[in-house]
């Protein structure tokens, strides 16, 4: 596995050595040691998984603590525009985004720790997305930020995307008491 730094401290895309031949192809897309020679030590205790069509936006949502979760996100089938929004008040990135494209050509994976937004837009119809999670999820303690954040100004490339009656309602960053 080959661990790739994004611009944001903590926030690594991760790319698993494939194995392909006449058959198809095999890769790891979790070996506990592989992670923890890489510095990420994480223990998953959920998988998500979720299939959406060209268009659909899900996000920007993040757990409050104590139910912080990091997630560790690939794609299954189709492609997605990736976003995660450091939220840590210490950090010299916060406010800050990065984005990448997951897709199941590249098997590239994206590593986000707890204190992050998060938030895709599907690319291609059908695109079934997976993610690991650190922690378990609880109504009570999830959050968002709406996708379109005048203040974070996030470069989706999309004017309408479909989003949920939950995520239009979302909440603005410059109101946002970071609990990290």
């Amino acid at each position: 596995m080959n661990l790739i730094k994004t611009r944001i401290e903590g926030l690594f895309l991760i790319e698993p050595e494939v194995f392909r031949d006449d058959r198809g192809y095999f890769f790891e897309s979790f070996q506990k040691e592989k992670f923890l020679a890489l510095g990420i030590d994480a223990d998953f205790v959920q998988d998500n998984e979720s299939m959406s069509g060209k268009g659909v936006l899900r996000g920007l949502h993040f757990q409050k603590p104590p139910f912080a979760q990091g997630k560790l996100v690939r794609v299954v089938r189709g492609s997605v525009l990736d976003v995660a929004v450091d939220l840590r008040k210490s950090s010299e990135t916060y406010g800050k985004w990065e984005s990448s494209v997951l897709s199941a050509a590249n098997k590239l994976m994206l590593w986000i720790p707890e204190s992050f937004a998060h938030g895709f837009l599907v690319m291609e119809d059908d695109t079934i997305f997976q993610y690991k999670c650190t922690n378990y999820y609880n109504k009570e303690f999830e959050a968002g930020i709406i996708w379109n954040d005048t203040d974070l100004k996030i470069n989706w490339g999309i004017q309408n995307p479909l989003v949920s009656k939950k995520d239009l309602q979302g909440g603005l960053f410059g109101d946002l008491k970071s609990p990290f």
